[in-house]
């Protein structure tokens, strides 16, 4: 049993898992199931991601007079869309993390509570 020390306040003992615990986890219904989350969110929207980064990149590659076109004063759809780019990875980035917040994460807690034991 490993003890992890919290400091002044005690410690917290947990159960240390040997490799076949991890093994049999990992064949679990309940890890399969957070796997399976994971994918279902990760591939998509890595593909959405890319798929807009590509045609920015073709648009700006072969299509120069379509990304010059100006928008307002000196700003141009080019520039529009590259901090669309920024702007992108901002909103997947917020809405992965509240994902994981509420799907995940719980989850991933239960996991650990079933190899280690609960926290004391």
């Amino acid at each position: 049993m490993t003890t992890a020390h919290l400091g002044k306040g005690g410690a917290i003992e947990r159960r240390t898992p040997d490799a076949q615990d991890f093994v049999d986890m990992q064949a679990s219904p309940e890890f399969q199931d957070l796997r399976r989350r994971l994918r279902r969110f990760v591939f998509p929207m890595t593909a959405l991601f890319l798929t807009w980064y590509f045609v920015y990149v073709l648009l700006a590659t072969y299509a120069a007079d379509f990304m010059a076109t100006k928008v307002l004063g000196n700003i141009n759809l080019g520039l529009i869309l590259g901090l669309g780019q920024f702007v992108s990875t901002f909103v997947i980035t917020a809405l992965y993390v509240r994902f994981a917040n509420r799907d995940l994460d719980p989850r991933s807690a239960a996991i650990r509570e079933e190899l280690e034991g609960p926290a004391q």
